[in-house]
């Protein structure tokens, strides 16, 4: 009897495996196949190099640098709020805070992650972009500064708790040792602690990088839905995945070749995000066998 309930919970965690693996190849399978139709009717080259993204107007271009610098513009604004914010959070509680504190703290950080992206994209529009606006003139009511800002505050638990929980698991011996040679606990804690925990904090970053790029909500409703290759902050910007939301909640035909831009917009989406993941997948890595 013990034998076959083993059976069973292998086949069980084999079979969850095998879904999980078959449903992530199948995302790929549609988008290459849909993306491969695509590049069929529009040169890849003009899709990498042009510099104007208009596949629903009249006069129309396929070039994804307008939708591309979007995303990355949003992304950068982000990570610029996350990453001090989020650093110096799981520094004070894995080396200052005392423990009661840090359990009662962090789990209310990280219900940050759990509240709606719509949620966040609302608080931008109608909150953050008028108090903006107070401090900048001109600044048009649909902006990558407002959206990046929010969607920063959105992905503070992602590096805190990621960060957090590998600054905690740093030997207790390295400290004391530190605290041996004569160090104060703040140079301890960025040079001894930190640097031993450098994995784990760069892959919070790098996975918050991620989540970022790939939010969707926050950019449709703060950001605009105008592409622009532009590196300014305070005018609109669309980014790729605010249009596969517009051109999938439209009118468009499906089938045409601006439909299929959704696809090539989404496979070059996926190509970002995987590269990060596979990244942050080395140097955790490469750092592990360094501390091995």
């Amino acid at each position: 009897m013990r034998k076959i309930k083993e059976l069973v919970i292998e086949k069980s965690l084999l079979s969850s495996a095998l879904i999980t693996i078959s449903i992530t190849i199948g995302i790929v399978v549609v988008l290459t196949i849909e993306a491969i139709q695509f590049f069929r009717e529009v040169s890849i080259v003009d899709f990498l190099t042009d510099t104007q993204w208009t596949p629903l107007f009249t006069d129309k271009h396929y070039g994804i640098l307008p939708l591309l610098s979007g995303t990355l513009l949003t992304s950068f604004i982000a990570i610029s709020v996350a990453l001090p914010i989020g650093l110096s959070i799981s520094i004070y509680l894995s080396e200052y805070a005392p423990r009661s504190f840090r359990k009662t703290v962090k789990p209310l950080l990280e219900l940050l992650a759990a509240v709606p992206t719509v949620v966040y994209g609302f608080f931008a529009l109608i909150t953050v972009t008028p108090f903006l606006q107070q401090l900048i003139p001109g600044l048009s009511g649909f902006n990558s500064l407002s959206a990046g800002f929010v969607m920063g505050i959105m992905i503070i638990p992602y590096i805190s708790s990621i960060s957090e929980d590998a600054l905690h698991a740093v030997p207790n011996a390295l400290r004391e040792a530190s605290f041996g040679m004569g160090a104060t606990k703040l140079q301890t804690a960025f040079k001894v602690v930190v640097p031993a925990a450098s994995s784990g904090i760069i892959v919070s970053i790098i996975l918050a990088i991620s989540r970022a790029i790939g939010e969707t909500m926050i950019v449709a409703v703060a950001a605009g839905q105008q592409p622009r290759l532009t590196l300014d902050p305070t005018v609109p910007v669309e980014t790729i995945t605010a249009y596969i939301v517009q051109v999938s909640l439209g009118d468009v035909e499906h089938g045409s070749v601006e439909y299929r831009t959704i696809f090539a917009a989404g496979i070059t989406l996926f190509v970002f995000t995987f590269l990060l993941n596979t990244l942050s997948y080395r140097i955790r890595k490469k750092y592990q066998e360094r501390y091995e």
